[in-house]
């Protein structure tokens, strides 16, 4: 998958530095709310972003404004954002795909229910989706036990200690998506880079 079509998994402080070299963005129907609801949700955006002179030699004139969307629900990148921010309070992971390795095109919203990539990666351990670069962790000293992290967490990966009343990251499990810290009232959530130094139960 990764030498012509895949995801990974970004938090939305990586998003927005996706954003800083995009030229181009446009809202467009996903591919598998249509498979799997049979109906046209956009959730999902086609990014163009310029070829540098490192990558092809001379810039292409044409790349300045991105492909011909005519037709299509143009976005600037601050309204985009302001989508995605919303998104993310509804729960839905963030990740970048790749359309023939290494150019990027297209940054989804998605969830468990619905993301075919999702749904081979976490449900049928066949990857197609993969891990950001970031873990979450907990703070247990501002967390209250609410458990809306919880019920946010697309991955499964955050359990509830009923003896501590406290919530937990199960590491292992965690994407590094950072949604989780959306409904949490506390700020008892914070992300830090997926290095072994970083590992830590809570």
């Amino acid at each position: 998958m990764k030498k012509e079509h895949f995801g990974q998994v970004l938090p939305m402080e990586e998003i927005e530095k996706v954003f800083k070299i995009v030229n181009s963005v446009a809202r467009v129907p996903c591919v598998c709310r249509e498979v799997t609801r049979g109906e046209e949700a956009r959730y999902c955006f086609g990014i163009s972003v310029k070829p540098t002179y490192e990558i092809i030699g001379n810039p292409l004139v044409d790349y300045d404004s991105g492909p011909n969307t005519a037709g299509m629900e143009q976005l600037s990148k601050e309204d985009a954002l302001n989508l995605m921010r919303g998104f993310e309070k509804e729960g839905l992971v963030h990740s970048v795909w790749t359309f023939l390795t290494p150019f990027i095109g297209g940054i989804c919203n998605c969830d468990r229910s619905d993301c075919l990539a999702m749904i081979s990666t976490v449900g049928h351990n066949m990857p197609v989706m993969f891990k950001g670069h970031s873990l979450a962790q907990m703070d247990w000293d501002k967390c209250k036990g609410c458990r809306a992290c919880m019920r946010q967490c697309q991955f499964g990966a955050i359990g509830y200690s009923a003896t501590a009343s406290k919530c937990f990251v199960d590491q292992s499990a965690c994407y590094g998506c950072g949604i989780c810290r959306s409904v949490c009232a506390q700020d008892a959530i914070s992300l830090n880079d997926r290095t072994p130094a970083n590992v830590s139960g809570r």
